[in-house]
């Protein structure tokens, strides 16, 4: 039997099964994650190229539906493909595939759970972490505090991959979109990985930034005040383009 593209279309939308026998909402939801996957891996492989993590150091995860698809754990990121597809449910079930998820789970589910992130960006990027050792926030030295909410927070350390740390990455989390992890990295979330990403590559520049000017002998770098900082949010609510 042959099937016409208007035939294909109405078959998509009533639901009914296609010419390979699965439901077109099923088929739908399959595309979806394949190009999720695609994307996931994409931004993964990336973390490595602009020196953000070594190895595989560091995870990305991307939600589809009520579907989590992570990096799984120490696989390098340039060996990952399509039938390498990792997820889990928003308990931590894993759902799709057959490679072990990411040791970093607790915190990834903890953000989707807690926010309405649609992907999350873990790193052990360099300066970030250097920061982490030295302050207990980022201090404001750049008008892009304000596109994560404000001062970034250091999370207290904790050992990598347990409850305890997803705990103190939420409380640092509070009213931001991201925070550093003592002597370990950074996290950060948004509605897409596009914009997770930007965020780690913005919040590692803040840290090179400050790192860079406070290592001036004699001299303390200038501080935004807080009322510079809303100015810049309000702003930043409005910046781009319009759809």
């Amino acid at each position: 039997m042959t099937y016409s593209r208007a035939g294909e279309a109405a078959e998509r939308a009533s639901g009914r099964p296609g010419a390979d026998g699965g439901s077109a909402p099923e088929t739908a939801r399959e595309t979806a994650r394949e190009a999720a996957w695609d994307a996931l891996v994409a931004t993964a492989r990336r973390t490595v190229t602009d020196g953000l993590v070594v190895g595989t150091s560091g995870n990305v995860s991307v939600r589809v539906g009520d579907t989590v698809l992570v990096t799984p754990s120490g696989v390098p990121y340039d060996r990952l493909a399509p039938e390498d597809i990792t997820g889990v449910d928003l308990d931590g079930r894993q759902v799709l595939g057959t490679l072990v998820p990411t040791s970093e789970l607790p915190m990834h589910l903890a953000v989707y759970r807690a926010t309405d992130a649609g992907a999350v960006v873990h790193t052990h990027a360099v300066h970030a972490t250097a920061v982490s050792l030295l302050v207990p926030e980022l201090p404001p030295v750049h008008y892009m505090t304000a596109a994560l909410g404000g001062p970034v927070r250091v999370a207290p350390y904790a050992t990598y991959g347990t409850d305890e740390l997803a705990r103190a990455m939420l409380d640092a989390l509070t009213d931001r979109t991201g925070c550093l992890l003592k002597n370990h990295g950074t996290i950060t979330y948004g509605t897409s990985l596009d914009q997770a990403y930007d965020r780690t590559a913005q919040l590692e520049w803040m840290c090179r930034l400050w790192l860079t000017a406070s290592s001036v002998p004699g001299r303390s770098p200038s501080l935004l005040t807080e009322e510079q900082l809303a100015e810049v949010a309000d702003r930043l609510r409005e910046y781009g383009q319009r759809s």
